[in-house]
């Protein structure tokens, strides 16, 4: 990914589905104006979901997302099903093709793509092959209740219908959440502390920082940064104290000792949990740490994968903390990446990372399963504020 590049995490996600040779591949190929995914008369190709990002115009960055047929058999045809399901819960819009014959298989999908909230736009594809699209097409609008738009992905026709038809249905809040809020206007003065210790990756600040630092100067904000061991001397540096300090939540506790009385404080992974989650679950579910006994189990969840390092917060520094407060014994599982139980009935608590690297639809697809199963969640610099014992004097 280049500098100037959209994070895949911030676009906006638009999958493919449909059965086996509905012309899913073909038409993404359509779309992106390349060949992204391999295309074929044999059915089932597609053995896993295969990712594009691009810009479309009117619209801007998007990610397309195409996966394996719904209609798949065998043993290995229920694995690749598994897999598209997994792609709903990171879909903002879904482009269902329709085949002829039996919707029923199409009606299911649409259900449970409604389910989530999801908007569907269905598309009857190979027009160029088709005999009679206009029964195909009153058939499709009869059973599934909404009129399917007619392309021909291989003559490149009615492209155009979809792109009018995603900005229809683009949600209305889409791109309008913002990592900072309401709280910070132009010409306040903010501080970051961002500790350079072994987990922040040589020649670069980690994505969340790139995120909120950007946000911060669009808005036209006064920004100060420095490292934990120069906050003092930073302070001392400012004629007056910054209106808000956004620290890393590892040394929340020691930034809140030194900071002014009148600055707000704040951590990236805190911001985050407003920007990708549902902040105001995170908090109520972080009481749940108080209830943890050593017979309890804790879920750690991390968007990303990355080799263990000596001090790596969810892999050592929570799980010493939260063992410390509850009990040696404390039973704590991790996974990492799209790694993620169905059943989370097993646990008294999920604690998730901020999930820069997740767009916001697959963090509140992972909340969403949680509180339907009446288990806590939190993330970790709301959890690390609890531990602290600074919750309530926090930002958010």
């Amino acid at each position: 990914m280049s500098l100037n590049n959209t994070p895949t995490a911030n676009r906006l996600h638009i999958a493919l589905f449909g059965k086996r040779n509905s012309g899913k591949s073909s038409l993404i190929n359509a779309l992106t104006g390349q060949d992204t995914a391999l295309v074929s008369d044999i059915p089932g190709t597609t053995t896993d979901p295969v990712s594009k990002a691009m810009e479309m115009q009117g619209i801007g960055p998007c990610l397309f997302i195409d996966t394996p047929g719904f209609d798949d058999e065998g043993v290995l045809g229920e694995m690749r099903i598994a897999r598209t399901l997994k792609a709903i819960e990171r879909t903002d819009i879904a482009l269902l093709l329709c085949e002829d014959g039996d919707c029923e298989d199409e009606k299911q999908w649409i259900k449970q793509l409604n389910e989530r909230n999801i908007p569907v736009i269905l598309i009857l594809n190979k027009a160029d092959l088709r005999k009679d699209t206009a029964s195909a097409e009153n058939r499709i609008k009869k059973e599934c209740g909404q009129k399917p738009l007619i392309i021909s992905a291989k003559e490149q026709t009615g492209i155009e219908k979809i792109r009018q038809a995603i900005l229809e249905k683009l949600p209305a809040d889409f791109g309008q959440q913002t990592i900072t809020g309401d709280w910070i206007k132009e010409g306040d003065l903010v501080l970051l502390v961002m500790p350079q210790d072994i987990q922040a990756p040589k020649g670069r600040l980690i994505l969340p920082q790139v995120q909120t630092l950007r946000e911060l100067l669009d808005k036209k904000c006064l920004v100060m940064s420095g490292t934990t061991d120069q906050m003092t001397a930073t302070l001392q540096a400012l004629s007056y104290p910054p209106k808000l300090i956004i620290t890393d939540s590892q040394v929340f506790h020691t930034v809140y000792e030194q900071k002014p009385a009148e600055s707000l404080l704040t951590s990236f992974s805190v911001l985050m949990a407003g920007y990708k989650g549902d902040i105001h679950y995170y908090i109520e579910g972080a009481s749940a740490i108080d209830r943890l006994t050593p017979q309890s189990r804790v879920l750690i969840a991390e968007a990303c994968t990355h080799a263990l390092l000596s001090e790596d917060i969810g892999r050592v520094k929570l799980p010493r903390m939260l063992r410390k407060k509850a009990g040696e014994a404390l039973q704590i599982d991790i996974v990492a990446g799209t790694d993620f139980p169905e059943d989370l009935t097993a646990y008294d608590l999920i604690i998730h990372c901020g999930a820069c690297m997740f767009n916001r639809k697959y963090v509140v697809s992972r909340i969403d399963n949680a509180r339907s199963q009446q288990v806590p969640m939190t993330n970790y610099g709301v959890a690390i504020a609890h531990l602290s014992g600074i919750l309530d004097k926090i930002a958010y």
